[in-house]
């Protein structure tokens, strides 16, 4: 699998985000591996190493 080269933008409405995105096309599946912002605003892929990243001012909800 290829590793994409600009950052996916996330958005509030986007969470909880996981890998593989909607977006992706179907051959280039892996497992569904959600995606942990907790500790910054970015956060990678350990599958495919896509590399996903909040828009300035989205706030990670807490449940």
């Amino acid at each position: 699998m290829t590793q994409a080269t600009t950052p996916v933008e996330l958005e509030g409405k986007d969470l909880p985000a996981y890998c593989p995105n909607p977006a992706m096309p179907l051959w280039s599946s892996h497992p569904r591996v959600f995606l942990d912002f907790a500790k910054n605003q970015e956060a990678k892929c350990p599958y495919c190493g896509t590399t996903y990243r909040l828009k300035p001012g989205t706030v990670v909800g807490h449940h």
